[in-house]
């Protein structure tokens, strides 16, 4: 069903208040301050059944200057704009700024209303009528129905009941989003319930029971009870003005301008990328660092706007823009916001949110720009890309894209399916669904490939660089996720092979030089004529200069000439084969073998005896019982 929040605007004392009052019974002015001083100063909620049977939520705001910040806070989710314009004054300052305010926050449809008819007279009613017919021409009103009434006499209201049942019919529904969204416009205690907040429920849906997060302070909480027009429900959806009592929150942790969401559905953030406008009735040029107030859903927060292609912004004129907070918040793309100057405060501008959480940007990086355009005008798919994209080498978990693009699950999934089938996108880590951008997984691919091939030719006779020292060498590598994802796609590719904790390229060769060639011909007569007593490898290096013996010892340990019984100490694989026979034979024929009997087959000292039979233990040839061997059985 489809529901719509009326919201009025228009200069103070013009009867805004008088003509809800006069609409629906209900006087929004509920303050002392505000009966005593007989202007609005809060926001106050009212609600009208119209002739067709739709009910309509009513937000009234203030006119006064000084509470302007509180229009813009009640502006936020209202669907349909009712300008109020006393016919005994005509078009003033507020009119004006509210009528900004409300195509700023992209509000699209709106009806005129003149009050205070029994005021004027006829002659002096169509110079009004012509002038504001005028005025709101080139505005989103331009073709907006006027509707002349009284609300002391009662005249004109049916007609606009019926001005507004029409209006209702032709407003689009609402796309209800994805993420529950309440800014909160108020907070109070309610005796026997507790904590109470008020807004419009800008986007998705919340039941009672469901947990909720408030941001940006990130207070987890439960929905205790809902009400929309005074009437307990058990659902709220978008576009209702909508009350929440908030389970286990006291009122003092949250305020105004606090967001109430689906349970850790946002990121708050100190800063947000934005397509910016200065509107063309601004007084003067905006300065790159100005200080400015950005109000957004309820909030309004100082901040700094950086201009990220020139020095200062004409009045009239568009820029992408970042703004620093003083404060935090929580938005998403897509998001409408309010500029207002510091002072004097009046509204000078706004837009549209493009990145909800950014990195500090430099100024004047084209790079940058393109991004952010894009951003802004781009397909569905290119915004994904482009989001994945901006996180470079770290990539991004599917849960934190999701809440950057803004996007429902299923349509992130529907942008993302083509990117990642043309291999656009890489999914590196499925357990967590970390995302890199193509452009990255290459980067890391070639400087993975660039650093193998470097070390082979820096150290032709070692078999491959340690995992482990080639992981360190990447710079651009945050985590072990993407590097053990390359190595096992290279792997795959035929490119690389993998063996233990070396690594190498695949058509990587030992060749020796004439020199080393050498060396390995006198190593081996060594092992073959010391055979069961052979010297330690430091021992037999020192007879060579530099460290030519010990690269060629690697190269002779994975061709099997040699064999490592313990550190240090090796063996010619002949000698190990023969004394692997004569012990099998030993074993078949006694069934066990003793450790001085063993000594006497190697005819070796015990420094030998002990580290060969503990590596005939260990390559699973015997297994000790007690203080003997027996064969192990296999």
């Amino acid at each position: 069903m489809k529901q719509i929040v009326l919201g009025t605007a228009g200069h103070i004392d013009h009867g805004k208040t008088s003509l809800i009052k006069a609409l629906t019974g209900i006087d929004t002015d509920r303050l002392k301050e505000e009966k005593e001083r007989g202007i609005t100063i809060e926001l106050g909620f009212a609600h009208l059944e119209l002739p067709g049977g739709k009910l309509v939520g009513i937000v009234d705001v203030p006119g006064h200057e000084k509470f302007v910040k509180n229009m813009v806070a009640g502006a936020t989710g209202i669907d349909l704009v009712a300008l109020v314009i006393a016919a005994d004054e005509g078009i003033m300052p507020q009119t004006k700024e509210h009528l900004e305010i409300c195509e700023l926050l992209g509000i699209r449809h709106g009806i005129v209303v003149l009050t205070k008819i029994d005021m004027v007279e006829e002659e002096w009613l169509e110079l009004v009528r012509e002038d504001v017919t005028e005025y709101l021409s080139s505005t989103f009103l331009a073709d907006a129905p006027i509707v002349e009434v009284s609300a002391v006499t009662g005249e004109g209201l049916d007609k606009l009941k019926e001005a507004l049942d029409e209006l209702v019919k032709n407003i689009p529904e609402k796309e209800v989003g994805h993420l529950f969204r309440l800014p909160i416009d108020r907070v109070f205690v309610i005796k026997g319930f507790g904590t109470v907040v008020t807004g419009t429920t800008v986007s998705g849906r919340i039941h009672v029971g469901d947990e909720v997060t408030i941001y940006p302070e990130e207070i987890g909480s439960r929905i205790r009870g809902i009400q929309v027009h005074g009437k307990d429900i058990g659902e709220v959806r978008a576009g209702l003005r909508t009350a929440i009592n908030l389970q286990g929150v006291e009122k003092s942790a949250i305020k105004r301008g606090d967001i109430v969401a689906t349970a850790e559905s946002l990121r708050p953030t100190f800063m947000v990328d934005v397509s910016l406008e200065l509107l063309a009735s601004a007084p003067k040029k905006l300065k790159n660092r100005a200080k400015a107030r950005f109000h957004t859903g309820t909030s309004e927060i100082l901040g700094t706007v950086v201009l990220l292609d020139r020095e200062e912004l004409e009045p009239g004129e568009r820029c992408m823009a970042q703004i620093r907070l003083d404060a935090p918040t929580a938005v998403l793309k897509g998001d409408r916001f309010v500029l207002r100057s510091y002072s004097p405060v009046r509204t000078i501008g706004g837009g549209v949110v493009l990145h909800p959480l950014p990195r500090k940007k430099k100024r004047f990086v084209q790079e940058t720009l393109d991004e952010m355009k894009l951003l802004h005008e781009g397909s569905v798919d290119q915004i994904i890309e482009q989001f994945v994209k901006m996180e470079r080498f770290k990539g991004v978990e599917k849960a934190t894209l999701q809440f950057l693009t803004n996007l429902r699950k299923k349509k992130l999934e529907e942008g993302l399916r083509p990117l990642q089938s043309q291999k656009v996108i890489i999914e590196v880590d499925k357990e967590r669904g970390v995302l890199v951008h193509s452009e990255f997984v290459n980067r890391v691919r070639e400087e993975i490939l660039e650093h193998i091939s470097r070390y082979h030719q820096q150290f032709p006779l070692k078999l491959g660089l340690p995992k482990e020292e080639l992981r360190s060498q990447i710079a651009s590598i945050r985590g072990p996720k993407l590097f053990d994802f390359l190595l096992n796609d290279l792997t795959k590719q035929g490119v690389i092979v993998q063996e233990r904790e070396l690594v190498r390229l695949k058509e990587h060769r030992v060749t020796l030089a004439e020199d080393q060639k050498r060396i390995r011909e006198e190593l081996e007569k060594i092992y073959l004529d010391s055979w069961l007593q052979p010297p330690y490898f430091k021992e037999v290096k020192e007879k060579f200069s530099g460290n030519t013996a010990d690269e060629v010892l690697d190269v002779m340990l994975k061709d099997g000439v040699l064999i490592k019984v313990k550190e240090d100490l090796y063996f010619h694989r002949d000698a190990i084969e023969d004394l692997k026979e004569r012990l099998v034979d030993f074993l078949k024929d006694h069934g066990e073998i003793t450790t001085p009997q063993f000594k006497e087959m190697t005819g070796a000292s015990r420094k030998y005896t002990i580290p060969l039979i503990e590596y005939f233990d260990k390559s699973q040839v015997t297994v000790r019982v007690g203080d003997n061997r027996v064969l192990r059985k296999k």
